[in-house]
């Protein structure tokens, strides 16, 4: 009798945190409410947002330090400009630049900014792939994420619970010749920026150099709340992405750019990848790495985004068999139950960064 009764409560505790038979469809899109923890605004006219409030979307804006103070200044001007105009739809997250690295005075310039950009709004700070795959010192040195100098920053983060938001490596893909790629948007985009293709660079760090160092400062600062974009360049692989989340119980990731890997897995294995998203429901965000411009073709614009969001949705919440232009073949939707979908698209990301909107009234995550 014992053993039943354990066999019973084992059971009951091993089952999915989520509500039994809540399920949507396609025409509950819009019923739905979404944040995109993974855009990028680059313009001042947000000529989406009336088609995002259609569709119950808000956004995180995330800069990207692309090498010189002066571009992360007007970053910061421009989006701390739309979040004061549209505080209910944009939250953002600003960053620092490494030019100045080997100067004295870099650390106290640093955070003074990071403190500055927090009191205009900034809820998170972003650390791009440069770091680890560009920027080099005055030395010539590639400086990876856990270089010393960088540590003083993250510390800093830590104590004051800011959330670091870090885009570290790239895909698998990246060391893989164009052929061997597993979808189509990586193989578009390697061919179109061979400088971060680092199979044509075989002197750069491998793609385990990369993983190693940002596993070696999380490994520093345990008490980082910290957000793995584009699914923490794991993407390729459900299983071994699991593990890096058991490994680092305090970290979330986000889906930006990286539906089509999950797809790729669903095409040999659907219910292997069903079965990630039921056990770690709660740590997983919405993102597409949307890019907002100055733009002519608004309205086609507005249409080609509708078709990215509804295939995404149908992907999530459906059992029907799926063509998409990321990869080769047919491949079943997960049918994810409702509260997972939910949890996906806002209750996770409300409940992980809250002071991005504080409507929410929901709890800072421990």
């Amino acid at each position: 009798m014992k053993w039943l009764i354990s066999a019973f409560l084992s059971a009951i505790l091993l089952q999915p945190s989520f509500a039994q038979g809540k399920e949507y469809g396609m025409a509950d899109f819009d019923k739905v409410e979404k944040i995109d923890m993974h855009a990028h605004f680059a313009t001042g006219s947000p000529y989406n947002l009336d088609l995002a409030g259609e569709s119950r979307f808000r956004f995180l804006s995330i800069e990207v330090e692309k090498g010189t103070w002066a571009d992360v200044f007007r970053q910061e001007e421009l989006l701390a400009s739309l979040h004061r105009r549209y505080p209910e739809k944009i939250a953002y997250v600003g960053t620092f630049s490494l030019e100045g690295i080997d100067e004295p005075g870099w650390l106290e310039k640093t955070i003074q900014w990071i403190e500055k950009c927090r009191a205009q709004g900034s809820v998170a700070v972003k650390a791009w792939k440069n770091i680890g795959m560009e920027f080099r010192d005055r030395q010539g040195r590639l400086v990876m994420i856990d270089d010393p100098r960088l540590q003083h920053v993250f510390r800093y983060l830590e104590e004051k619970r800011i959330p670091l938001i870090a885009h570290l490596g790239e895909p698998r893909n990246c060391w893989l010749p164009l052929e061997q790629m597993t979808t189509n948007n990586d193989r578009n985009y390697f061919r179109n920026n061979p400088k971060y293709h680092m199979y044509l660079h075989p002197e750069m760090p491998s793609y385990e150099d990369q993983l190693a160092a940002r596993d070696r400062m999380l490994d520093r600062h345990p008490g980082l709340r910290f957000l793995g974009c584009h699914l923490a360049s794991l993407e390729w692989n459900v299983e071994l992405l699991a593990k890096w989340l058991d490994r680092y119980p305090r970290a979330v990731v986000d889906l930006a750019a990286r539906i089509g890997s999950l797809q790729h897995q669903t095409l040999r294995d659907r219910e292997k990848v069903r079965q990630f998203f039921l056990r770690y429901q709660d740590r997983i965000l919405y993102g597409t790495d949307s890019a907002f411009r100055e733009t002519t073709q608004a309205a086609r614009d507005k249409e080609s985004l509708k078709k990215m969001w509804l295939s995404d949705w149908q992907y999530w919440v459906t059992d029907e068999w799926m063509e998409v232009a990321k990869v080769n073949g047919k491949f079943q939707g997960l049918k994810l139950p409702g509260e997972v979908v939910e949890k996906i698209y806002a209750r996770n990301a409300l409940r992980w960064l809250p002071e991005a909107f504080p409507a929410a009234g929901a709890p800072a995550r421990k």
